[in-house]
Parts: C-alpha cells; structure tokens; sequence
C-alpha cells in the first residue's frame, strides 16, 4: 500500500490514508499517540505546575544534540491534543520540536515515508529496489561506500523510493486537475521529501520541502531538531554577500564555449562539509580549516547532514538521471521519467543554499556565507587556473565560465582538474559560433551552432520594454545566425545597420503599429501618495494618475501600460506619456523619443560589435517628434 495522507481526527487521534494494489484507499486510526514537544531535563518548578495545569505527561528521552553530538536527557511533554498542546508551549522557556506539524511529526517518528509502498501487515516502508537498480547504484557509487558511507545510505534510501512504480490515483484524492506530468512529480517530492501527496501537489514553497527532508533525517538519526535561534548561532538574519560576477570583456567572439558548475552551491556544500553543526565548529583543531571569504572555519571530524542530505540529491541527478535522460539504450519512456526526475531534483537542489539565508528555521547566517563564500571562491580560481593554462576566460558569472576558442584538449583539461582539486563537476553548456559580450554584466547574447540566437539580459528583450524594440533586436539578431568569421561578420553588421534605420524611418513616418509601443511597468511605489508630486513623476506615475482619475482603482504592485507621446498639458504641468487606452491617433505617438529608445537598447550590444549608430548624425532625430 502507498501512505498518502496523515490528518488528525475530531478525537486527536491519527488517520493514516493509504492507497492498495486496486486504487481503493485504506485507514488506519492511531489514537495512543499524543502531540508533543521537548523540554529541558530536570524540570523547573514552573514547567512542572504547567504541565499539571494542563493535564501534560512526562517522560525522559535521549537524543543526541546536532552541535556537539553528544547525548542529551530531555523531558518529551506529551498533551491531551494539538490545540493544548500549542497553549502550554507559550509558557515554557526552553522547548524544541514544538513547531511541527503532528501528524507529520508522527509520520517521522514511526520512520513512515509518503509516497512510498508500505507493508499491509505492519505499516513500514518497503525499500527494496529491483536488482537492476542496484547494480547500477553499485557502479555509480561504489568507492562511495567507504569514503563516504553517511551520503552512500542515503543515496541508497532514495533510489529504493524513487524506483518504485506511480500507481494509479484510482480514487478521489481531492487533486483539482489531472496532469499527469504534475501527478508524476508529486509523487516524485512525496517520497523525496516525506509529504503527504496532496501538500505535494499543491505546495510551491520549497522551504517547506527542505523542513520536511531535514526534519525526516534528524528524527531518523535521533538528533535533537535545532531551534531556529539555534541554527542561526545567535547571529540575526542579514544581507548575505551573494555570488561573484566577473566583469565581462566586452566584444564579439568566435567559438566561445560556456562551462557551466554542475549545481554549484549544491557542490560547495557536499565537497566543503558545509552543514549546519560543521561551519564554526566547537573543535579547537578545525579552526585552521578557513572558509574563503568569511571569518569561518569548517568541521573535519564529523560529516554533516546538511552535506549529506544535498550531496545525496545532487549525485542522483548528475550520476543517474541526468545521463539516463540522455541514454538512446533506454526506451524513450524511461528517458523521459529520468529527464522529469534530474529536473525536479534541480529545483530542489538550487533552493538549498537560498533557504539558508532567511528562511525560519532553516537560517543559518553562517551557514549562507560558507556556502557562498565558496562560490566566488571557486569561480575565481578556475578562472585562474584557465589563465594560467593559456585559456582565455572573457566572463564569469556565479557558476558559468566563458572561453575564447578553447581547443577540446583544454576544456578536457579544465573539466579534469575542477574535478580533481575541488570534487565539483565543470561541463561544456554552451557553444556558440558568435558571442557578443557588451560592458554591463548579466547581459549578452551568442548565436549557437544551429543558427539560433541565445539572448540573456540585454535591454531590448526585457518585458518592460515595447514589442517593436523587441523584434527590431531579433531582426537584427537573425543576420548573425550564419556567421562564422570575421568577413562574414563584416558583412552582417552593414546589414545590421541598414535595418536599424529602416526601422527608424518606420518610427519617423509612424508605419507601426500602436499595440508594439506599449509600455508595461510595475509601480513599485502606492501611486496614491505620487500623485502630490507629479512635477517630477515618472513616466508609469503620469499614467498611473490619468488612470485613477479615470476611475480605476491602483495600488503599489499594479502594472500600467502606456504609450511615449509628445508633450501636453494635464492639470498644469507637462505629462509625456497616456494610457495605451486614451490615444486616439497615431500623429500623438512622439516618435523621436521612441527612436532615441530605440538606439540605447541597441548600442548596448552594437557597441563591443563595432556597429556605431549616433543617434544625431546619423539619423537626426532630434529634430522631429
């Protein structure tokens, strides 16, 4: 049978939903269990006359504390229900695991897993994976089973969940929709994270999926569940230094390869021991263990479980799913449940460094600036290793690293010793036979193999700006995608700028249409308050008070649409735009502003290309509107 569920009934007790080998769903009721949560042992005088107050009962339980793991005595204070439960918990000064969900709590204690088939005769996990799933486990991860037996098990947990076979939902689970691939990955996080297949479903909050995934392996491991002031180590949540950009060096290249880290900060976790308890360890010989760019050190005697827990994830994407999606031996069936898999696996990967910077009760301030620290760590030394080996490193970017006509023996190279020095895996992403790297960072674009353009960041793209900046940036873009030397590039950019004024002289005589000039900006400010002030309003705010005195109602967050027209009056003062709804005529359309806009958004990539279009010499738009 697969666990679905776990609610609490009217009476406190327990019901866990299973789903049998017929799609009926079975119930099973627990009602010995109580809600709990931990406290300090022995217990002060005012705990005890809170206990009796609210008819509470006690008993001692071991658990081994996460920081020093060492064994510790503590009082499991057990309540009539969850809503006393929550009453009396106000009232004790020292109280761990008083915040989780009971039902899951039970779920966690009882070593059940969501998702997972379980045993009609006594309710636990089936585990057991079929032979040829093991053997491929043992191939990928075989010296992995002495250097690294903690990350091993839970490798091994996960496949034996994730290789069990999607039964049909058969019954009236309340899920809203039928979409299958959504389906397949609820219950994929199900098994992965011990939540129930609804939550699974319907839950957008990755957070919540980590709390699950930690708070099952600690419960497994009898570790006493941290506090969030605990993991914060008595340092408030702040502004983490994030990841490292390398300024570009702007201008066009041929053969550009992009390196991509394979899950960077996943990586720097499992490789670096970077873990709750490891970062600013109690242990006086660890301290010579420095964290780059942070006042920190890393724990060497013991493994930690936050390492072990994201490591496990990323080595089943990287090792088995991502190339069994890619393996033509496979039926095309299997290679899309492997690609539906690594990708999900990615999503829960990426989030693992970002819930440690403010996220309550996975924050650990130390914890994010270890892990991104190591980031811009490893950013910068690679490229200095590819400097060194004669590579030319044009940018790098938090896990990305562009290369200048690399040979394949040089990237094999580099790949190598990634791995060989860091244990973190470097693959070609990208190739493109053009680059084009302008000065802003985050902003580029390159022409791949098969012709087609690959854009990030640049200006004209951005969703705020008009549909015709847009297509006159991709029609552009399009005379590069046969170019492979310089002379053909040569060519591109006369063809380049000829098209460029030809769609200035589109704008000039208004042979555009209206719609392709539309202006869609959020309000980041309550327009209500701008609207004392509009003698230096912005654009959006201009629109944003015709609007509101039309009678719609706006708020901060809203999204305006609007159009550039020329100059006019409104209540006194000079407004430059009007809602896309209130122009009548194109002859309003101030044409030379939307020219001059038009030139920025370009010159940006135009610029390291060589293309040099001056706004007044060459089109001498400053003397029409």
């Amino acid at each position: 049978m697969y666990l679905l569920d776990a609610v609490l009934t009217e009476t406190n007790a327990v019901k866990l939903k299973f789903l049998d080998e017929n799609g009926k769903t079975r119930e099973f009721v627990e009602g010995k269990c109580k809600p709990y949560f931990l406290t300090a042992y022995p217990l002060t005088s005012e705990d005890e006359e809170t206990i009796r107050y609210f008819s509470g009962d006690v008993q001692t339980v071991e658990k081994t504390d996460l920081f020093t793991g060492e064994k510790r005595t503590l009082a499991k204070v057990s309540w009539p229900n969850s809503k006393v439960a929550s009453r009396a918990a106000e009232r004790f000064r020292l109280r761990w695991e008083s915040e989780i969900d009971f039902p899951k709590s039970y779920v966690y204690d009882r070593g059940l897993n969501f998702g997972a088939l379980h045993s009609c005769d006594d309710l636990k996990p089936i585990l057991d994976t079929p032979n040829e799933t093991t053997l491929a486990s043992e191939v990928n991860f075989k010296e992995m089973q002495r250097s690294d037996p903690l990350k091993n098990a839970q490798i091994a947990h996960w496949s034996g969940l994730l290789n069990q076979p999607i039964p049909d939902i058969g019954a009236d689970l309340g899920i809203r929709e039928i979409d299958s691939e959504r389906i397949y990955e609820a219950w994929m996080l199900s098994r992965i994270a011990n939540l129930p297949l609804i939550e699974a479903f319907e839950s957008t909050h990755v957070s919540d999926w980590w709390k699950s995934i930690i708070y099952t392996y600690l419960r497994r491991s009898n570790f006493l569940i941290p506090t969030a002031q605990e993991l914060t180590k008595g340092r408030p949540t702040h502004t983490v230094v994030g990841a490292l950009t390398v300024a570009p060096k702007a201008g066009t290249y041929f053969s550009t390869v992009v390196c991509d880290f394979e899950s960077l900060y996943a990586g720097c976790i499992d490789s670096f021991n970077l873990s709750y308890e490891t970062v600013d360890c109690a242990h006086p010989e660890c301290t010579k263990n420095k964290i780059p760019d942070f006042e920190g050190h890393i724990c060497s005697k013991r493994r930690g479980f936050y390492a072990v827990l994201v490591g496990a994830l990323k080595d089943l994407r990287i090792k088995v799913y991502k190339p069994a999606s890619r393996d033509q031996t496979l039926t095309e069936e299997k290679r899309r449940i492997a690609g539906s898999i690594a990708k999900f696996l990615k999503l829960i990967l990426v989030s693992s460094y970002g819930v440690t910077v403010r996220i309550h009760g996975l924050a650990c301030p130390p914890l994010a600036e270890a892990i991104s620290g190591y980031g811009r760590y490893i950013l910068k030394e690679s490229w200095r290793m590819a400097e060194e080996k004669g590579l030319r490193p044009l940018y790098g970017d938090t896990d990305s690293l562009f290369l200048d006509n690399p040979s394949n023996e040089q990237i094999e190279w580099l790949i190598r010793t990634v791995k060989e020095r860091f244990y973190l895996d470097l693959a070609v992403d990208k190739r493109y036979n053009l680059c084009v790297l302008p000065k802003a960072k985050k902003a580029y674009f390159g022409i791949l193999p098969d012709g087609t353009p690959d854009i990030k960041g640049v200006t004209a793209i951005k969703s705020n700006s008009p549909g015709y900046i847009n297509k006159v940036f991709k029609r552009c873009i399009m005379e590069l995608s046969d170019v492979r030397n310089p002379e053909q590039f040569v060519q591109a950019k006369e063809r380049i700028s000829c098209a460029v004024q030809k769609s200035i002289a589109e704008l000039k005589r208004r042979e555009v249409r209206l719609e392709d000039l539309v202006y869609s900006v959020r309000l980041y400010f309550d327009p209500n308050e701008k609207v004392g002030d509009m003698k230096t309003a912005h654009q959006p705010y201009q629109c944003a008070l015709q609007l509101m005195d039309a009678g719609k109602k706006l708020k901060r967050g809203d999204v305006v649409s609007f159009v550039k027209v020329k100059p006019f009056k409104y209540k006194g003062k000079s407004f430059t735009v009007k809602p896309v709804e209130a122009v009548t005529s194109l002859t309003e359309i101030n044409s030379g502003d939307y020219a001059r806009n038009l030139l920025t958004a370009m010159n940006q990539v135009f610029e390291p290309m060589g293309i040099n279009l001056d706004m007044e010499k060459e089109v001498g738009i400053y003397r029409w509107v």
